[in-house]
């Protein structure tokens, strides 16, 4: 059987009939820990005592909550683990609402949501170089199994690689892009040489320091006047503050949109804030309103802001970068106009942290200690709600929260400062959602609105698998099985016989976010039996893209062309390089086998491998405990060993004139990153392969005994004639 023979019999995606191409959907809803509405307000919290251990099982009585300084009786408490299969459930019931589709099964081990925002406006270039190596670290040895992560930066400059994922080879990718932004000009040879805080210090009338500043003008220049010396220190020092003043500006409003844009997002949300620090002008109130929008976002969208200090043990000392700085101070006016600097710049850190219910790390060196300690802080939390019983207390008005533990005065507790909006935040709100409504999508303006919405929508369920295969006749393709399911759409019966139509996009995505492929189609819904208008379960498409080696991103979106209900799904995949000649495997082609199945196999008398026989591909990688696992995969570029002359009889003799591979495979099961199921080490049959260069390998897994959960499906292959290895993995669920 030949390569795209073998691929054609696993890949069965059922394809609907098209009628025409068109366009559709858009964005995501989701929900928050934090939220007014006419029902039930909540908020999360968590309870350390002095060694920083989390207090466990405290109970609603033991709290005293207030609103704007006064208490209120507490309607709904309850602990929660954060990643949990109940996380989402609970946060719902707190709300007095129920999950969207309560009656589907709950996310199975969910695990952490964590987000880095590099703050690279305010960090230099050792810093940079810290960050980078710490989020590299995390990614390969703290990121768990089901984690999900994301990094972000303050100027952009990681660019389409800022996404929500689970993959490490996009984050890895990310945090390579990590450069230093220099985003102020030096001062160059400008004497004296001045600092931010420095100039601060004069324009609050640090008298010893100005003077010093002039008198350093007038040693250099002797004859010129001092009033015109005293003119430029001030001018300077208003244009270094300016300058300052605006980088933050900058810094400010890419977080605030960083935490409204992860507002959709279900549950709790770690972001870790990493900085060198910076300075918040008292006497320019622009910055002071920012730093209080970003406490109202975080409250509005479930967000715990844990600030990171990237110089470490470095901050506060003095900072020689330039040579003027080695100016004769006698009188020590410059070593006590620094003394409060390094606190000064941590001060907007810490106030963010603290008002959000996180902390900060400052003055240590152990950055990468510093996110896992946050991180276990940030596993189990207590979630209280309470009732608004009067028009006043249903104002979304930003208000302010103290939560405490009666009788316990030793016990810190960490929480969101208040919830709510500042007046002119509302109005903002208001004026949005008018222009919203006024502006009415076009079906080409939903579907682009889709495709590039931060995250996924789910209304309409929608799973996709992502395979990259190489064959003779085709080369290096990204194969897309689409799966969509019927039972969100709205039908109608039409006299053609259709009951439903469904617009479908796809868009391939390299690293820099720029398309080499896409299609849109609408497919026609026809019953799936005759006297009935139910629709087949789910419709499936099969895309196929040539692509180069590298990173791609994959986007599928569809929409109900009737309600305009939507559901999309994103999916990354790294595409090796063939051409380097170096083993390497395909992706792992999955499909499910049910048990029933077995006893057809056993009466056929086929002697072909059963993982062979022909199996629909698993889309959204669910099984049931009680089926079979099949997996395909080929193996490219193994080595091959001499020809053998005297095997010429043998029924492989063509094989053995061009020498063979030696190949051995291992398959492992993961759940939490241990194993629960491990194959022998055995040979890969390669009698009777045409192509040594593509090796199939097939195999069937047995998943009874396994409970409902998260799973990672790994494949290694050992190269025993090249000593080399490759692995493929991928994630599955048992349900």
């Amino acid at each position: 059987m030949s390569t795209l023979q073998l691929i054609q019999r696993l890949l069965l995606p059922v394809i609907i009939t098209s009628v025409c191409a068109l366009p559709a959907l858009a964005q995501q809803t989701g929900d928050d820990v934090i939220r007014v509405n006419t029902e039930l307000v909540q908020t999360d919290f968590t309870v350390f005592d002095k060694q920083g251990n989390f207090v466990d099982g405290l109970k609603r009585e033991q709290f005293l909550f207030k609103i704007d300084g006064k208490p209120r009786e507490i309607s709904f408490f309850d602990r929660i683990a954060a990643g949990s299969r109940s996380e989402e459930a609970q946060i719902a019931a707190a709300r007095g609402t129920t999950m969207p589709g309560a009656t589907a099964p709950l996310p199975l081990d969910r695990g952490r949501t964590v987000f880095f925002f590099i703050d690279d406006l305010h960090l230099s270039p050792g810093s940079i170089s810290y960050t980078r190596e710490m989020l590299k670290r995390f990614i390969q040895s703290d990121m768990k199994q089901n984690d999900r992560v994301q990094i972000d930066s303050a100027t952009g400059q990681l660019g389409f690689l800022q996404q929500l994922t689970d993959n490490k080879s996009v984050l890895l990718a990310a945090a390579d892009r990590l450069r230093y932004q220099q985003v102020v000009d030096s001062q160059g040879d400008e004497y004296p040489p001045m600092t931010e805080y420095q100039s601060m210090q004069i324009e609050r009338r640090d008298l010893d320091l100005f003077n010093f500043m002039v008198d350093k003008i007038l040693e250099r220049s002797p004859k010129f006047p001092r009033i015109q010396a005293e003119q430029i220190i001030r001018g300077r020092a208003r244009q270094i503050i300016a300058v300052g003043a605006q980088v933050v500006g900058r810094s400010f409003s890419a977080l605030n949109n960083f935490i409204n844009l992860i507002e959709p997002l279900a549950g709790r949300k770690i972001v870790f804030f990493v900085s060198d620090g910076f300075l918040v002008d008292q006497n320019r109130t622009e910055n002071w309103d920012r730093l209080q929008r970003i406490t109202h976002s975080a409250a509005r969208s479930g967000v715990v802001i844990y600030s990171i200090d990237a110089r470490g043990m470095s901050a506060g000392m003095a900072q020689m970068t330039s040579p003027h700085q080695f100016m004769p101070d006698p009188r020590g006016i410059l070593a006590r106009s620094t003394t409060g600097e390094a606190h000064a710049t941590q001060d907007g850190m810490s106030s963010m942290a603290n008002d959000t219910g996180g902390r900060a790390f400052f003055n240590t060196n152990a950055m990468q200690s510093s996110v896992m300690t946050a991180l276990r802080e940030a596993s189990t939390y207590y979630l209280l709600s309470w009732r608004p019983e009067t028009d006043e207390q249903r104002n979304p008005k930003f208000r302010q929260i103290e939560v405490s533990v009666v009788g316990r005065p030793d016990l810190v507790v960490r929480f969101h400062r208040g919830f709510g909006e500042p007046p002119d935040e509302t109005a903002k709100n208001k004026s949005k959602d008018k222009e919203t409504s006024a502006a009415a999508k076009t079906p080409n303006d939903e579907i682009r609105s889709a495709l590039s919405a931060q995250y996924p929508s789910t209304r309409i369920p929608v799973a996709i698998s992502l395979n990259f295969l190489d064959t003779v006749q085709l080369g290096e393709t990204l194969r897309t099985a689409i799966k969509v399911g019927t039972d969100s759409l709205m039908l109608s019966p039409q006299p053609d016989g259709t009951v439903a139509a469904v617009d479908v996009a796809v868009v391939v995505l390299n690293d820099q976010g720029k398309s080499v492929s896409n299609f849109t189609q609408r497919f026609s819904i026809n019953p799936a039996a005759k006297n009935t208008n139910k629709p087949p379960d789910y419709l499936f498409y099969d895309h196929v893209a040539a692509v180069k080696p590298g990173l791609y991103q994959v986007r599928v979106a569809a929409i109900d062309v009737k309600s305009g209900a939507r559901g999309s799904a994103y999916e990354w995949i790294e595409v090796p390089d063939i051409a380097t000649k170096q083993l390497t495997m395909s992706s792992l082609i999955i499909g499910e086998r049910k048990p029933e199945a077995q006893a057809q196999l056993a009466v056929s008398g086929d002697r072909q491998t059963p993982a062979l026989k022909e199996v629909p591909v698993n889309v959204d990688h669910k099984f049931t405990s009680s089926s079979y696992l099949r997996l395909l995969t080929f193996v490219y570029n193994a080595a091959a060993n001499a020809p053998d002359p005297k095997r010429a009889d043998n029924p492989s003799a063509a094989n053995n004139a061009r020498g063979v591979p030696e190949l051995d495979v291992q398959i492992q099961v993961f759940r939490d990153n241990e194993p629960v199921i491990t194959t022998p080490l055995h040979k890969i049959q390669t009698d009777g392969i045409s192509d040594v260069q593509r090796v199939p390998y097939a195999a069937e897994i047995s998943l009874n005994g396994l409970a409902r959960g998260a799973y990672v499906l790994q494949v290694t292959v050992i190269d025993k004639l090249a000593k080399g290895s490759a692995t493929r993995k991928l994630n599955f669920q048992i349900e």
